[in-house]
C-alpha cells in the first residue's frame, strides 16, 4: 500500500467507486459513513470503514491520530452540516479536502409544473399551493420538519426499508397507508407505476442528479400533469481543482496525489 492515509467520507453509492479506484492504486483508506446502511452501500471494498456521526472536533482528532493527509467528502449532497465540519477540520488541520459531488441536471430541464426552491420551507409553502396528498421522496431525516410545515395534508413518505426508518415514520403517526419503504434509485417506469398507485396530487424531490434518478423521477410526474417540487442542493464547500464531478475527475485527482506524494 502506498504511504499516506487517505479518509473518505461516504453516504451515497458515489463513494463505492472511489474506494474502487483507491483500492486499484493500492491506495490506504478508511471510508466513514454515518450508518450502517452507509456501509452496506460500499460493498466489498479494501479499506477500513467507520461508522458513525462526527463533528468538528472528533473529525480534526481522527485526521491527526491517524496521520491523514487527504481527504475525500463524497457525503450526501444535502448534508450541509458535515461538509462544514469536515471543511473546518481540514483548516484546522491543514490537511487537503476534495470533494465529490456528481454533476446536476437541475438546468436539463424546465417545465410549468417543475418548482425549484432552496429550502424545505420554500417547498412547503409551494406544495401549501395544491392538492391534500403530498409525495415526498426526499428521505427520512427530515420527515418531521415537513410534517410540522405541512398541516393538514397527507404525507405518502417514500423512505429506505429499514427497521430504524420505520420506526421513524411510525412515530410520526405514517402509518401502512402512508409509508412506501424502498431503495433506489428507481427507472422512469418504476415512478410513472408509483404515481399511478399513490395518486399525489404534488411530488416534493431533491436534485439527485443522474446517479440518484433525478429525471426519471420528474419527468413521469409532469407527464401526468402532477406538480413537482425540486430542493435544490446546498453551495458545495470547496471549488476549483478540488471539487470532482465525475469518475474521470476521480482517477486524475488520484494520480496527482500519487505524485505529489513522490515529490
Amino acid at each position: 500500500m502506498n504511504r499516506g492515509a487517505v479518509l473518505v467520507f461516504g453516504g451515497t453509492s458515489d463513494a463505492r467507486f472511489i474506494c474502487q479506484i483507491l483500492d486499484e492504486q493500492r491506495i490506504s483508506y478508511t471510508l466513514s459513513v454515518a450508518t450502517a446502511v452507509g456501509a452496506s452501500l460500499a460493498g466489498d471494498i479494501g479499506g477500513k470503514i467507520r461508522v458513525g456521526r462526527i463533528d468538528t472536533d472528533g473529525i480534526a482528532d481522527w485526521l491527526v491520530s491517524n496521520a491523514v493527509n487527504w481527504v475525500i467528502d463524497a457525503s450526501h449532497p444535502y448534508a450541509e452540516l458535515l461538509s462544514q465540519n469536515i471543511t473546518r477540520a481540514c483548516e484546522i488541520v491543514g490537511v487537503t479536502l476534495s470533494r465529490y459531488q456528481r454533476r446536476s441536471e437541475l438546468n436539463d430541464l424546465e417545465h410549468p409544473l417543475l418548482h425549484k426552491v432552496a429550502s424545505l420551507q420554500a417547498a412547503c409553502a409551494v406544495a401549501q399551493t395544491f392538492g391534500p396528498r403530498v409525495l415526498l421522496t426526499t428521505g427520512s431525516k427530515e420527515l418531521a420538519a415537513y410534517q410540522q410545515a405541512l398541516p393538514g395534508k397527507t404525507l405518502l413518505a417514500r423512505v429506505l426499508p429499514t427497521s430504524e426508518v420505520i420506526a421513524e415514520c411510525e412515530a410520526l403517526g405514517l402509518g401502512v397507508d402512508n409509508i412506501i419503504a424502498l431503495r433506489g434509485p428507481f427507472s422512469s417506469e418504476f415512478n410513472a407505476a408509483t404515481y399511478d398507485f399513490c395518486a399525489p396530487d404534488v411530488v416534493i424531490t431533491k436534485e439527485s442528479g443522474a446517479e440518484g434518478g433525478y429525471l426519471d423521477k420528474v419527468n413521469p410526474a409532469l407527464a401526468r400533469g402532477i406538480p413537482c417540487v425540486v430542493v435544490t442542493r446546498p453551495q458545495p464547500q470547496v471549488f476549483g481543482p478540488e471539487l470532482l464531478e465525475s469518475r474521470d475527475d476521480v482517477s486524475c485527482r488520484v494520480t496527482r496525489w500519487l505524485q505529489e506524494r513522490k515529490s
